[in-house]
């Protein structure tokens, strides 16, 4: 088999320091291959090799040249490994001399990931303009913000210039719509000047519907398996040594010609293998040889529905070796907590008490009983560390996947709103904000595509009302393929002269201010913990503790004013109170352990 390629690319497109492009293709069925180069459609036939690769060298083919594949004279394609495709996912690759780009981030250092603050955007509503080079502009309130990540949603080349990127079908090629991939660099390279890490979603568990060719070159997947887009990608099947290869090769490129810090790694229980090595094992695997050849840190995170650590622990302890994971759990039992309604999936969490054992546990379900999936799930993750759980109070996902896509901001009150704030901010876990959270946005983030096959069209627009059956939900369901679904989720950075809004961004640059400065809440130990709760009033007593440094956080969910009993042994001294008058709130009481209606308290014993 063809191993993968630790240094540079080998398939696609990509060229020598002499200008020569070599050309590798992965068509095994084929019995004739050429590229077409140009709008002329210059024929250069492609030599036919090993285990189905068919490979050219030549000076005929140059940077900036649009170029397609001809299979036995018959199909013309884009290229499964395209970099750049001007004409969307259906015209013609162009290709890319990836290693062209001036980079100037040689002294940056990608942080521990017990250091990352994640800031999840989306590059088309993120900006008026949608592109990587407006988001740029937008870098400074990041850094003023204080977060130390930025998680940008897919980028892959998808159907038209509307997409959460999902639906990408092109997974090398950068979205045209967006700046391509020197924009991508461009916006890399000037996060880590300001000292932000950069974090790629990328989606390796399906490929979308319009402009997805693949068959047509291999079997790149699988009727083995079924997915909730289809049939499986080919991880363990005839032929699927070469799917591996295409898949380990993409995360080393996000890396290695992309300086990415960091991948998401979307909906990774939907990846079917039983191979004896799990595809993301082997992946990990080649991303520690890439870090060991040129030094630089790179972190993998899995968006993970089975509440299984096999996934995160190590390669040492047979784990597949995976950095950390996102946990869906601690925001729906947070928000049951904030009132949700028990509906659809949140009708697994009870609330308080759920909540507090995920601050204890990580995993709500660790062998208990769920009664939405009716069976005992998921197993405990003791001894793994808090730096490998990402929560939040919003994503991408549970804002979208709405009905309505309404945010936080829309639903609960101004102090119920700080008071989820600061619940993600004090965990044992790294934190994430969803894009326009931290000034409390109020236009929707809805779920939006510019698909040009209207059966799929009409397809997505039926499997958007059968969704929302779960949750009850009254009214339309905003139509995907409308563009005014998509200009309704930009945000409206506007917002940010109004004194309400001015007043929710202070307070969180305050949450993420105290979070960074006292070790207590900064360093991820989930051992020195204590959470206490009562049912009944609704509230909820965090302990934290470094060294001889120990912080209580007292956190009333109640639309009452509560009083919280603080532990007995030092003194506490407030460092920070959601119901403050600067802080938009009413609080005039002062003594221990009192807490406002929908607010929290952090205290710190007065020793430090």
């Amino acid at each position: 088999m063809k191993n993968p390629q630790i240094n540079k690319r080998s398939l696609g497109v990509s060229f020598d320091k002499l200008g020569v492009a070599h050309v590798t293709l992965w068509a095994p069925l084929a019995k004739e291959v050429a590229v077409l180069i140009g709008n002329e459609k210059s024929e250069l036939a492609l030599q036919a090799g090993e285990y189905g690769y068919w490979t050219l060298s030549t000076d005929k083919l140059k940077p900036g040249d649009t170029y397609t594949f001809s299979l036995n004279g018959e199909k013309e394609r884009p290229d499964p490994a395209s970099l750049a495709q001007p004409d969307s996912v259906h015209g013609p690759s162009k290709a890319v001399d990836i290693t062209a780009f001036s980079w100037t981030d040689a002294k940056w250092a990608n942080p521990k990931l017990d250091d990352y603050i994640f800031y999840e955007l989306h590059i088309g509503t993120f900006t008026a303009e949608g592109t990587f080079e407006a988001a740029i502009d937008k870098l400074d309130h990041l850094v003023e913000l204080g977060v130390t990540a930025v998680e940008i949603m897919p980028v892959a080349q998808f159907p038209g210039d509307r997409n959460w990127g999902y639906d990408g079908v092109l997974p090398y090629a950068v979205q045209n719509t967006y700046g391509g991939a020197e924009g991508l660099m461009r916006l890399v390279d000037a996060c880590h000047a300001k000292g932000l890490a950069v974090v790629l979603d990328v989606v390796y568990n399906h490929l979308g519907p319009e402009g997805n060719y693949f068959n047509d070159f291999g079997a790149y997947f699988t009727d083995k398996y079924h997915t909730p887009w289809g049939n499986a990608i080919n991880f363990d099947d005839a032929w699927c040594d070469a799917v591996r290869l295409y898949y380990i090769e993409n995360a080393l490129m996000w890396f290695r010609d992309f300086h990415i810090d960091a991948l998401r790694m979307d909906a990774v229980h939907a990846i079917k293998d039983l191979s004896p090595v799990h595809i993301l094992k082997e992946i990990k695997q080649h991303v520690n040889r890439l870090i060991a050849e040129t030094g630089r840190q790179h972190h993998l995170i899995a968006e993970l529905d089975l509440n299984d650590p096999v996934y995160i622990n190590t390669l040492e302890e047979h784990g597949y070796g995976i950095d950390g994971q996102w946990i869906d759990e601690f925001h729906h039992a947070l928000r049951v907590t904030a009132g949700e309604p028990q509906t659809g999936y949140y009708s697994d969490f009870n609330g308080i008490e759920h909540l507090a054992k995920a601050y204890r546990d990580a995993y709500v379900y660790d062998g208990i009983y769920s009664p939405h999936r009716q069976k005992v799930f998921g197993v405990k993750a003791e001894k793994n560390t808090g730096n490998q759980f990402v929560v939040f109070s919003q994503n991408h996902d549970q804002v979208g996947n709405r009905m309505l896509g309404e945010r936080t901001s829309t639903l609960v009150s101004f102090e119920m709103q700080k008071l989820m704030a600061a619940a993600v901010m004090v965990s044992p876990y790294m934190p994430m904000l969803f894009m326009g959270e931290e000034w409390g946005e109020t236009n929707p983030f809805q779920y939006f595509i510019s698909h040009t096959d209207k059966e799929l069209v009409e397809a997505v627009r039926k499997g958007r009302r059968e969704e929302f059956k779960a949750f009850h939900a009254e009214g339309e369901t905003p139509d995907p393929q409308a563009e005014e679904t998509f200009n309704r989720s930009k945000l409206q950075w506007d917002l940010l002269f109004q004194s309400k809004h001015q007043t929710m961004f202070a307070f969180y640059k305050e949450l993420i201010k105290v979070r960074k400065q006292h070790p207590a809440l900064k360093y991820l130990n989930r051992s020195d913990l204590n959470v206490d709760y009562n049912k009944e009033k609704n509230t909820l007593l965090l302990q934290r503790r470094h060294g001889d440094e120990k912080v209580c956080c007292a956190m009333n969910f109640s639309d009452q004013q509560q009083n919280i009993a603080l532990p007995a042994g030092p003194q506490w001294v407030q460092l920070l109170n959601s119901a403050n008058q600067q802080w938009g709130g009413n609080a005039s009481e002062v003594t221990p352990g009192v807490v406002e209606p929908e607010s929290i308290i952090i205290y710190i014993n007065h020793y430090v």
